[in-house]
């Protein structure tokens, strides 16, 4: 099935392209991965500014939404720029936070991009980029509470840029029964939608590569076996597109799951792809293919691994 972007939505995403690459992200993402979020601070306020975050707040608490087709547009190009914080985690919790008291309390200050949440999953200890966030919710065996902060400082994961804080036990307890399953599938749409933009920008560079690079006197990407990783990598990102911009129309769990899954899994390989053919210097953390390296392999687990996607698939088919 071929989907077709309105007019509308190829501008907005116009639009965020031209502000994110005005914005040179890949100097923000360094700063932020060095635990100064000055610079992803000043662009999470641009970012709100357009709408994003809007997108997932209904129209009742200031938002624009719920909008899953734009939010899955602009995340995107936040994925093909390399955008730094917890940009799933906030819109995990506006889906967290739907309960009139709790929704009219923070969804606001959300949309506007006053401040930035993050969730600790049940089943994880660690919160994404507690130390920069505002608002920090952690779902527990006693339902969803407002933490009272990081309790230790960052750790570091494999990509530098996604910093892993665990919170502080206790806090005020929002929510008995939060809307869990829909939280996951927000959060699970927009991580699908970041992984297709990385693996994106990974082909882009990588092409742009090969055509520069020249082996025996000519361009490596003259070469038949680069030719054939080039093309895998863009049919995989292709296959993927469509179940993300059909998963957004249904919103189903089942049909989330399936292009969370298929969308990371090729930035992934088109990860490894770009790696290989850059050769020695895509190693290097100075180079910036290493920005979008990294944020492919984490993005493979975040917010459910592969098996635990294919599980939720396969059970809404049994």
């Amino acid at each position: 099935m071929r989907f077709l972007l309105a007019p509308e939505q190829r501008a907005f995403a116009a639009s965020l392209d031209a502000l994110l690459t005005s914005a040179g992200t890949p100097s923000v993402v360094r700063d932020w991965s060095r635990g100064d979020p000055t610079g992803g601070r000043a662009l999470w306020s641009r970012i709100a500014e357009a709408g994003v975050f809007a997108l997932a707040v209904p129209q009742e608490y200031d938002g624009l939404g719920p909008r899953p087709v734009e939010l899955a547009v602009a995340f995107v190009e936040l994925g093909r720029h390399a955008v730094p914080g917890p940009l799933v985690e906030t819109v995990a919790a506006a889906a967290l936070l739907t309960e009139p008291a709790l929704a009219k309390r923070f969804l606001p200050p959300l949309a506007a991009g006053a401040t930035m949440a993050t969730v600790t999953p049940a089943a994880s200890p660690y919160a994404l980029d507690g130390d920069a966030a505002t608002t920090h919710l952690s779902l527990t065996t006693e339902g969803l509470r407002l933490s009272p902060g990081p309790a230790a400082p960052a750790r570091p994961s494999l990509d530098p840029a996604r910093r892993l804080t665990p919170l502080l036990p206790g806090g005020e307890l929002l929510s008995p029964a939060p809307p869990t399953e829909q939280a996951l599938t927000w959060a699970r749409l927009a991580t699908a939608a970041q992984a297709l933009g990385v693996g994106s920008a990974l082909l882009d560079r990588t092409v742009a590569h090969v055509r520069r690079r020249t082996q025996f006197g000519v361009a490596i990407g003259s070469f038949q076996a680069v030719k054939h990783r080039l093309a895998d990598a863009r049919i995989a990102l292709d296959f993927a597109r469509p179940l993300l911009f059909g998963a957004a129309l249904t919103m189903s769990p089942a049909d989330v799951a399936a292009a969370k899954v298929t969308a990371c899994e090729a930035a992934y390989a088109t990860a490894r792809t770009a790696l290989q053919l850059h050769g020695a210097i895509g190693y290097t953390a100075e180079y910036d293919l290493s920005l979008w390296l990294t944020k492919a392999r984490g993005l493979l687990g975040a917010w459910g691994s592969p098996d635990e996607c294919r599980d939720t698939v396969l059970s809404a088919r049994a």
